[in-house]
């Protein structure tokens, strides 16, 4: 993953708290809602692909879409997609709409030696800072500012999982809140992305039935990060880098302004968290693309 192509996934989804009132407001006027989008859908429990490098075992409380279908519903949704999408996890249980979002980058193997140099308080300002730059951006759009809170959770790494782990909390002018819970599983030859969708007060319910989800997680035999062999492709960057790319964080510094100032024209994918911090329209989108059929107990602001 060369600096430019970084994917500044923590902005997105906070630019997405901002832009949630005017999507209820879109939704008042188009209360049909986005249209149906056929999927198969694969019941727990079974075992299920993530691409070519690992898979899952689902539990029964839950569905998966393979990576065309999930990218077939971002693009219902009006995201942009690369194919690095491999999946999608949703409950089965009413009442609960959080989702599961897998993405694979076959960046090469990101060395951990930094593991216990991440500058938690450093990645955070610089995501602050970050952040306010874009709010000229986001005046320009005439959408309301926004603004990091601070860390949910403080990244952490786990040396014998090979996991990374960190959540951040942002806020609109106008109050609305949403948490980004990222984790990177790392493989031999790159690494998972795993982001949960959710608004923020129902993070902390959903962030447990995630890490449920993800204990049916594996790498495939000769995938892992343990299986790593001289002569492999090595990632130019560490754990603080990913932290850094992925939450947005010095941005300005890292030049990725322009990479920011292309989200912001197309939304990409923070349509899909734009869609679920809705109110009324998340529970309309869950009934078209689950074929759930209980009504809507969430109303838009």
């Amino acid at each position: 993953m060369s600096i430019e192509r970084v994917r500044l996934w923590g902005p997105i989804v906070i630019v997405v708290a901002a832009a949630a009132s005017a999507a209820a407001q879109q939704e008042q006027a188009q209360p049909a809602g986005p249209p149906p989008v056929e999927v198969a859908w694969v019941p727990g429990p079974a075992t299920v692909d993530l691409g070519k490098e690992a898979e899952m075992k689902l539990g029964e409380s839950y569905r998966f879409a393979n990576g065309n279908d999930t990218r077939r519903l971002m693009q219902s949704w009006g995201n942009t997609v690369d194919n690095t999408e491999v999946g999608m996890v949703i409950p089965t249980a009413q009442g609960e709409d959080w989702m599961v979002v897998f993405e694979y980058h076959d960046e090469g193997y990101v060395k951990d030696d930094d593991k216990d140099e991440i500058d938690a308080d450093g990645i955070l300002q610089g995501m602050k800072e970050g952040t306010e730059e874009a709010n000229k951006r986001r005046k320009e759009m005439g959408v309301p500012g926004l603004h990091v809170v601070g860390w949910d959770e403080k990244p952490n790494y786990d040396p014998v999982t090979h996991n990374l782990v960190w959540a951040v909390r942002g806020r609109s002018d106008d109050g609305s809140e949403v948490v980004n819970y990222n984790m990177r599983l790392l493989g031999r030859g790159g690494y998972m992305s795993v982001t949960l969708i959710e608004d923020a007060a129902k993070f902390a319910a959903a962030k447990p039935k995630m890490k449920a989800v993800l204990d049916g997680f594996n790498y495939k035999p000769g995938r892992t990060y343990a299986e790593f062999r001289q002569g492999d492709k090595v990632a130019k960057y560490g754990l603080t880098a990913l932290v850094a790319a992925g939450g947005g964080a010095v941005a300005a510094k890292l030049g990725l302004f322009g990479v920011l100032a292309k989200f912001f024209g197309k939304l990409g994918k923070a349509a899909v968290l734009l869609v679920l911090a809705a109110g009324a329209a998340l529970k309309r989108l869950w009934s078209a693309i689950t074929g759930r059929s209980k009504e809507p107990s969430v109303q838009p602001e």
